[in-house]
């Protein structure tokens, strides 16, 4: 067995060959470990769809490059990959589940994967033995279908091997020790006994460059051995084949194979299996297994059949498949299938580990395996992938992150696997855990809250008995009243939020400045003012957005996405120890949850500030002359000490108020009196996030993400090219690929567009949204999105997928909301 490789992939599932795979096409010395057999994981008992639905931009790409990929295994490697392309049904009994697959369509459309649309007659013509009088029609996948797992991935290891990749079997990984330039892995060889697969007293060490973890339901082992969290635990998963169906045997004599059909209104899906069917179900109450690890004595084993758990799903089968009624029981499976809390997978470098790369939590890694291995080796071997990864990435996730949370997460994803997805939906399990002092009194004015990091923060405020949940809806839910009025206003009078999911950061120290000018894109502000900036990938494109306010010579505070605080604190912090050397001692704090934050803004923000400031001169201590635009001032707000930045999201004048968060009670109470002659309203996110687009502010996760240039992003303005800073080669070098525009709309009277939506200019695809929603000022949808360069002039006319339909979308000026800034201007 090889001692030393560039690049060590542990774990023999679908997922961990893919990426073993992919890392010596690309020419890295690599070796596989993998602790008993390949495929002995998930893989093994896997039902093998390869669905390319999925409601992520990123995702779908994935699952796009694995059907193709596995295509063409067989003549790269001889081995047939067992794929059967017999297409994918997914039928809808409701208008609702039709609105959602024609959201899902138009992400597809800007991916380009293949699909159409089948009334109840096409199907029961196609394929008689459906019963579909109850359906309102299908989206139908005519070149996926299902693979056997474990074909797919010994052809991926061949494939691998081919590429010049060592594959270890038996060998299992007992400890990980980072030296400061590689990885010291002590492995130890293990040996059938009595059935069991136990450890030896052979053991040996690899040192590779770089880590990969491959290692499924075993997460949790891998998790305390690098002493980190990871939210991946399994939940099990249930499906039964069933005998012959003499009805399908008949079928088939002259027909080609039916389609997996999916009856997502009945949690389940079910394709041919020998004659037979194969039923899967997502059902309530499967429980989470493994959350402190697997046992020793479990192999390639699964649990026991709870067929009273899916008892509604196979009479649901039924009434789809009549024919299917006398089929008995064949066979069962039962076994644990990896989830996370969000359900997508975790892949990316791991929290505060160098050259360490996770790849876990795959609920789906049959069809994801192959996209994973490809983009995580760009991102290992080029420094970056082609897409944006940000939302797989581990570090979504911070240490607040508890086996208990992921356990019920997990539980209640698999739960919601085929329930509608809608954009507004709210998930309850694990809620409320982090909440802010003034949640209580939020939630008594009517507070509706979403869920970010783990911070419960407004979405909107609606009257008492207002149900949430039945106001959701692909259209306009019945929460779209309450954030027209919350966003008017902030436009009309003066609006209050709660930002304090914000992610802080103090950075501090000799060499303070040197590095942040180098890390950050922007010119540093002066003492007691701030800028937007951008921090880079290696590659170009943008890795974070700070809002940086300077304290002192050598002393910063910086402020970025409230979802991302351990991704950013885990890229800057390592960026730190990269530079420090070079620019001299740098401190780095996490102050997050030490400060809360509330936002005022509107027309009369200023009146309400007034009557509870203290100062020698209250009239002017807000006045442009005293508090200019772009600046920070320490303020008191009665008995609060605040740091007061005059910045504003939404585009009015307007200030954060950055206070100590244990007296945010008192200040909410101080303002909240204030405000009422006034008119003064709460506002949540949602609004906020209107408001946003009207000033054409790109937002980072959507606009701003790790396949697009700062430059790209249409924000020059923020870019000083006089300098030089982390990324800027690589920057230019990408030139202008395409550009983010903001677009108004005119769309259907009963719905705005999320931000997932394909742009057409006549029959050509040109480009994509990136958000989306309804603008107060001008009565209509509005859009940010990124179109190719030759159509992002003010006054072009290009077309919105949205409801299957195309709609008319014209690009506007930046900040069509007044984009003099004279509102933000205005003096007092």
């Amino acid at each position: 067995m090889k001692t030393h490789v560039k690049a060590l992939v542990v774990g023999g599932g679908a997922v961990g060959t893919s990426i073993a795979y992919h890392l010596g096409k690309a020419g890295w010395d690599t070796m596989l470990l993998e602790r008993d057999e390949l495929t002995s994981g998930s893989t093994w008992h896997a039902a093998g769809l390869l669905p390319y639905f999925n409601m992520s931009f990123a995702t779908t790409h994935i699952h796009d490059y694995s059907i193709k990929f596995y295509k063409q295994l067989e003549a790269e490697t001889g081995l047939n990959a067992g794929f059967s392309v017999c297409g994918n049904l997914r039928m809808a009994r409701t208008q609702e589940r039709m609105d959602e697959y024609a959201l899902y369509s138009s992400t597809a459309e800007t991916v380009g994967v293949p699909h159409e649309w089948m009334t109840p007659a096409q199907i029961k013509d196609r394929w008689p033995l459906i019963r579909t009088d109850d359906l309102k029609g299908a989206i139908y996948h005519n070149t996926d279908g299902y693979i056997n797992p474990a074909d797919v991935t010994m052809a991926m290891a061949k494939g691998a091997r081919q590429h010049g990749v060592t594959v270890e079997r038996k060998w299992q990984v007992d400890g990980y020790e980072w030296t400061g330039s590689e990885w010291r892995v002590t492995v130890t060889k293990m040996v059938e006994k009595g059935g069991n697969l136990v450890a030896s007293e052979e053991q040996a060490v690899i040192t590779a460059e770089h880590v990969v973890t491959a290692t499924g339901n075993h997460a949790q082992r891998t998790a305390e051995l690098l002493k980190i969290k990871i939210p991946a635990i399994p939940v099990e998963h249930q499906f039964i084949v069933m005998e012959q169906d003499p009805a399908l045997v008949d079928w088939r004599k002259t027909n080609p194979e039916h389609p997996v059909i999916r009856d997502a209104d009945a949690q389940s899906y079910v394709r041919e299996e020998r004659g037979g069917w194969i039923l899967g179900v997502y059902e309530k109450n499967a429980p989470t297994r493994f959350e402190y690890g697997v046992p020793d004595s479990f192999r390639a084993d699964l649990f026991q059949l709870d067929l009273e758990r899916i008892e509604q799903q196979y009479m649901e089968m039924i009434h789809r498949i009549p024919s299917c009624e006398e089929c008995g029981l064949k066979d069962d499976f039962n076994g644990p299938i990896c989830y996370t809390p969000d359900g997508n997978p975790l892949v990316g470098p791991a929290p505060g580990l160098r050259n360490m790369w996770l790849a876990e939590g795959f609920s789906f890694g049959i069809t994801a395996a192959g996209g994973t291995g490809y983009y995580l080796a760009q991102m290992m071997v080029e420094g970056e992938a082609e897409i944006d990864m940000a939302s797989l990435d581990p570090k979504r996730y911070g240490s607040w992150m508890t086996t208990e949370f992921a356990a019920r997460k997990n539980e209640e994803c698999y739960e919601h696997v085929y329930i509608l997805h809608h954009p507004d939906e709210e998930r309850p399990a694990a809620r409320p855990l982090r909440t802010s002092p003034a949640y209580d009194r939020q939630a008594a004015r009517g507070a509706q809250f979403g869920w970010v990091n783990g911070w419960e923060r407004p979405n909107y405020y609606a009257p008492t008995g207002f149900n949430d949940h039945d106001s959701r809806s692909f259209r306009r839910g019945g929460w779209w009243q309450y954030a027209v009025e919350e966003a008017k206003a902030i436009r009309e009078g003066v609006g209050l939020v709660d930002a304090t999911a914000f992610t802080k950061h103090v950075v501090k120290g000799p060499g303070a400045e040197a590095f942040l000018d180098w890390f950050t894109t922007n010119k540093l502000p002066k003492v007691g003012r701030i800028n937007l900036t951008y921090a880079l990938t290696d590659a170009g494109t943008t890795r974070t957005e700070y809002t940086i306010v300077r304290l002192s010579d050598d002393e910063f505070y910086l402020v970025s996405a409230g979802a991302w605080t351990a991704y950013d604190a885990d890229y800057l912090r390592k960026a730190i120890e990269d530079k420090e050397a070079q620019f001299g001692r740098i401190e780095c704090q996490d102050v997050t949850t030490q400060w809360g934050v509330f936002a005022i803004a509107g027309p009369k923000s200023r009146d309400v500030l007034n009557a509870v400031i203290k100062d020698r001169d209250p009239e002017t201590a807000l006045s442009n002359k005293r508090f200019p635009w772009l600046s920070a001032k320490q303020i008191e707000l009665g008995m609060c000490p605040v740091n007061a930045i005059r910045v504003a999201y939404t585009g009015e004048l307007g200030w954060e108020l950055h206070h100590p968060i244990e007296m945010q009670n008192y200040l909410f109470d101080l303002l909240e009196k204030a405000g009422e002659p006034h008119g003064m309203k709460l506002v949540g996110a949602r609004a906020q996030n209107w408001l946003r687009m009207e000033k054409s502010y790109r937002a980072f996760g959507t606009e701003l993400g790790r396949d697009a240039t700062p430059l790209e992003a249409d924000l020059p303005r923020f870019v000083d090219l006089s300098k030089d800073f982390h990324g800027k080669a690589a920057m230019e070098a990408k030139g202008i690929r395409s550009k983010c525009v903001t677009l108004m709309i005119d769309g259907p009277d009963d719905a705005d567009p999320w931000g997932r939506e394909a742009l057409y200019s006549g029959d050509t695809k040109v480009g994509r949204l990136t958000s989306g929603g309804y603008s107060v000022a001008f009565g209509k949808s509005i859009g940010i999105g990124y179109v190719t360069p030759d159509l992002a002039a003010v006054g072009t006319k290009v077309q919105v997928r949205m409801q299957r339909k195309l709609w008319d979308a014209t690009v506007v000026e930046d900040s069509p909301y007044d984009p003099k800034n004279a509102t933000i201007l205005v003096d007092g």
